[in-house]
C-alpha cells in the first residue's frame, strides 16, 4: 500500500470517528467511557496522518 493509499484509509477512518463522535455526543444515554475511547482512537488516527504526512515531505 503506497503511504497515499494509507494516509486515504486513515483519513477516511477519522471521518468515520468523528461522525460516531459526534453521535455518541448528542445520545444522553451514551456512556462518558465510550466516548472516550473514540476521542482515543482519533486522536491515534490523527497523530499516525501527521507522522506520515510529516515523513513524505
Amino acid at each position: 500500500m503506497t503511504i497515499e493509499a494509507h494516509l486515504a484509509t486513515l483519513e477516511k477512518k477519522h471521518g468515520v470517528l468523528e461522525e460516531e463522535l459526534h453521535e455518541a455526543l448528542n445520545s444522553p444515554s451514551c456512556e462518558d467511557e465510550l466516548i472516550s475511547e473514540l476521542k482515543r482512537r482519533k486522536l491515534r488516527i490523527k497523530d499516525e496522518i501527521e507522522r506520515l504526512r510529516s515523513s513524505t515531505h
